[in-house]
């Protein structure tokens, strides 16, 4: 006697590779979900890694001299004089193209204490900068990263 041929699959062997998708589903979704966070806090690292870097390459043009918090965005993104200045003979910079903006509170204002829309706090009399991100509270916290 001839057999008939069976053509497509049962249901067992159906839900087994439904049941084997789901587990990989679960395995690999969480970590999709931590790469965009992990990918600001890289990106925010990077930017405090320019900026601490182009402070300091002021710091050796400027004779020892730090940016001040008053005009450190002037100070660092236009050419300036020896002393700092943006008039006269400018012979250095600009450091950076524009202040990044810090992605974890969306604000790029540099200042001297943590305060609400401050996206940087930046010591003048050290030369130290750091970003001000948000805890699960809400609440800004300092970060060095």
């Amino acid at each position: 006697m001839k057999r008939r041929m069976r053509k497509g699959f049962t249901l067992v062997e159906i839900l087994i590779v439904v049941v084997i998708l789901g587990i990989l589903a679960a395995i690999v979704i969480p970590q999709f979900t931590n790469a965009s966070e992990e990918a600001s806090v890289n990106s925010l690292r990077a930017d405090l890694q320019t900026m601490r870097s182009q402070i300091e390459l002021y710091k050796v043009q400027h004779l020892g001299q730090l940016p001040t918090v008053a005009a450190f965005e002037a100070q660092m993104t236009d050419e300036t004089d020896i002393n700092g200045g943006t008039t006269g003979a400018l012979d250095y910079g600009p450091y950076l193209e524009r202040i990044p903006t810090n992605q974890f509170v969306n604000s790029d204002v540099v200042a001297a204490a943590d305060a609400a829309g401050v996206g940087w706090v930046y010591d003048a009399a050290e030369g130290t900068i750091t970003a001000a991100t948000t805890d699960y509270t809400g609440a800004l916290v300092l970060s060095s990263y």
